[in-house]
Parts: structure tokens; C-alpha cells; sequence
């Protein structure tokens, strides 16, 4: 079972408070689920490091001294030693940090970009590069990172692979920011569920 990312709690709150409380409430609700490992993965809990190996790579996470991890039965368990203010936070962090690994082992992640504008476009066929053509005077090469994957169904279309979620999100981020979608007409690279918000031209007064 999924979780909504911090930022689809976010969306719904309507205070800085609202906000923390929210996202507080979130974290102490999904610490309570007990995380079911898969026959494909192999975990191994020795200390303070969690690590999993699966079909598609291998993670491992530094656990906080505070927190407790154990796995019975192919079920991972996260226990507090109390519920003050940074237990609650450190168990719900870890419990979806751990899950984040297994699912990441197991299925992966993927963030796909689009690329808007006269004669934009990207190219995977080199593995060690990502070639884009952006509108400048000349390509941009950029660096495929270790466990990323990068793919091109179309010349305007990027899909970023990889079994660490948060480096998914960071290296597509990355991409984003080399040429941010401007707000009139659109132009530049764009999360594929992004809306631009647009802004009317300028006109000049007859």
C-alpha cells in the first residue's frame, strides 16, 4: 500500500500550522503499518543499518538510534521508545523511508519530463549523457548519474528511472531547472503533470 507524498498533504492545508499539524497527523498514521517485504527481497537489519536487495538493485538506510526495526515473518516493524515530539517524527520518517526502499527494489520510480518549444529536444541513445537541445547555441550534455536511467520514447519526451526515489526526484529536477517552463508561452521543460500557470503578453497601445 501507497502513501501521499508530503507535498499532496501540503495542497489541502490551508495554514503554516494546518500545514505542520497535517503532515505530523500523516507521519504518526503511517508509522503505526507494518511493512510487508516481498519473497524477491532480501533484508538485512544489523544495528543501525537496514538494508534491501531486490530485482532491480540493492539500498541501504542508516536507522536513528531511537527507533527500533525488526522483521518477523517477512514483516517489518517500527517501534518508538515514547511518544514525544521527535519519536513520533523519526518513527513515521523511517517507517516510510523503509518503504520507499523496498518498493524502490522492487518496482522502481519514474518522473517524466516534456519539452515545449520550437525545435526542443532530448536523446538517451548515448547511456553516459543525456543530449538536449534547449535553444541554445549549442547541446547540453548532461551526465547520467549511478542507478539513474534515462529514456527517450520521443524527442520531446524524458523518462527518469531509478531505484532511490529521492534521487529520481533530484536528478529531474535538475533537468527542470536547466530550462524552466517560462510563463507566457510555455516554453522549456515541464513535469509531465505540471501546469504552467500563464501570463498574458504585453500589448502596445495603438
Amino acid at each position: 500500500m501507497s502513501y501521499p507524498s508530503y507535498f499532496t498533504f501540503m495542497k489541502y492545508a490551508e495554514s503554516n500550522n494546518s500545514r505542520k499539524a497535517l503532515y505530523y497527523k500523516f507521519l504518526n498514521r503511517a508509522s503505526k503499518k507494518n511493512i510487508e517485504v516481498p519473497e524477491s527481497v532480501a533484508v538485512n537489519i544489523n544495528d543501525n543499518n537496514f538494508t534491501a536487495k531486490g530485482p532491480l538493485g540493492e539500498l541501504s538506510y542508516n536507522i536513528s538510534g531511537k527507533i527500533q526495526v525488526s522483521m518477523n515473518d517477512n514483516i517489518i516493524e517500527c517501534k518508538r521508545p515514547n511518544d514525544d515530539k521527535k519519536s513520533r517524527e523519526l518513527h513515521g520518517l523511517t517507517r516510510t523511508l523503509i518503504y520507499n526502499i523496498i518498493l524502490g527494489v522492487t518496482e522502481g520510480y519514474t518522473k517524466e519530463l516534456n519539452l515545449v518549444g520550437v525545435g526542443y529536444t532530448a536523446d538517451a541513445s548515448q547511456k553516459d549523457f543525456l543530449v538536449l537541445n534547449l535553444g541554445f547555441s549549442h547541446p547540453i550534455y548532461f551526465q547520467t548519474p549511478d542507478l539513474i536511467q534515462f529514456e527517450t520514447p520521443n524527442p520531446t519526451t524524458i523518462i527518469v528511472k531509478g531505484i532511490n526515489k529521492q534521487e529520481v526526484g533530484e536528478v529531474s529536477a535538475k533537468i527542470r531547472n536547466l530550462r524552466k517552463p517560462e510563463p507566457y508561452k510555455g516554453k522549456g521543460i515541464k513535469y509531465s503533470n505540471e501546469h504552467i500557470r500563464r501570463k498574458a503578453g504585453k500589448t502596445v497601445g495603438a
